[in-house]
């Protein structure tokens, strides 16, 4: 019974976050909260992309936990991950996965992600994948901005307190970073600003 219970309203908040999102009259506030780190992954050429990491509010951890962890060992193991990928994440492709990129201020569309990777840490659920995204460095700053965020704010999605943001392979580049508000973006019925990475970054 706990489980029926429990996977009704995983499909209602689903059902919410979509409905909400399409018809753009629903009011709502956030029932699902995310902490949010990023990693900003450099090669050679220069940014290849971001490793996205987010950490659960211990209900909605706890309804994944139930419903996905069949054998309530604290490890999602290969068949589980594949469930949750399809039933609790993959849809989220057609709102970004909630990660709003913009490269010099033009939008970059997140359709495709990698390796992603749900697990249970001290009874919080992650999610862990990586956003593809390459821009080479040139002799000018490239401006990149990073904002995350449920266009229906059905989830809150924040940065976390503590390593929220940080960097991967960065020795060749001169790089800036900052968390602040995207002046340029409103949501929620134009009330609120998202809070966001600007990095900027160029060739030493």
């Amino acid at each position: 019974m706990r489980y029926f219970v429990r996977k009704i309203i995983l499909i209602f908040i689903m059902c919410i976050t979509l409905s909400a999102t399409f018809a753009g009259v629903a009011f709502s506030h956030p029932h699902v909260f995310i902490a949010l780190r990023l990693k900003a992954v450099f090669d050679d050429k220069g940014l290849a992309g971001f490793n996205v990491q987010w950490e659960f509010d211990e209900m909605f951890s706890s309804m994944i936990a139930d419903d996905y962890d069949k054998n309530q060992n604290g490890i999602f193991e290969k068949a589980e991950i594949a469930l949750i990928k399809d039933e609790a994440f993959s849809y989220l492709a057609n709102y970004n996965y909630f990660t709003f990129i913009k490269i010099n201020g033009k939008a970059f569309d997140v359709k495709f992600i990698k390796n992603f990777s749900p697990r249970l840490i001290n009874n919080k659920l992650i999610y862990e994948f990586i956003i593809p995204c390459h821009v080479t460095a040139l002799s000018k700053f490239k401006n990149i901005t990073v904002a995350a965020y449920d266009p229906s704010y059905y989830t809150a999605i924040f940065f976390a307190k503590k390593n929220s943001v940080s960097l991967v392979n960065p020795g060749i580049f001169k790089i800036e970073t900052a968390i602040k508000e995207d002046k340029t973006t409103l949501i929620y019925f134009d009330m609120i600003n998202p809070w966001a990475l600007f990095l900027n970054f160029c060739k030493k």
